[in-house]
């Protein structure tokens, strides 16, 4: 993947991610400092950052229950995020993390 493909993909997750909040039940907060997205759950104040790791070409998420890294996969039934550690999509593994830390089901409905 070019950086230009690369680039653009962080691009269009990010924002997918922010109208997937903007839609979403939960009091979610999220603050975006160029490539990286901040998700404040204003229940308990906790955090979830999300970060282009442009070296690396990843995706990493950073969560109470630990740092994640996810590599886009454009093989298979379409272009996907995966977590090189847990196999999860993106998806599933913000709905996870962030389901941990608001201590009830958080389901953003993201569509990439």
């Amino acid at each position: 993947m070019s950086q230009a493909e690369f680039d653009a993909a962080i691009e269009r997750t990010l924002i997918a991610i922010e109208d997937a909040l903007d839609e979403c039940e939960w009091d979610i907060d999220y603050e975006r400092a160029d490539a990286v997205l901040t998700l404040t759950l204003e229940d308990n104040g906790s955090q979830v950052i999300l970060s282009r790791q442009t070296a690396n070409q990843e995706l990493w998420v950073a969560a109470r229950s630990g740092g994640f890294h996810l590599s886009f996969d454009n093989a298979g039934t379409g272009p996907v995020w995966k977590c090189t550690t847990t196999g999860e999509d993106l998806p599933t593994l913000l709905d996870r993390v962030l389901t941990e830390q608001q201590g009830e089901p958080v389901s953003l409905s993201l569509d990439l």
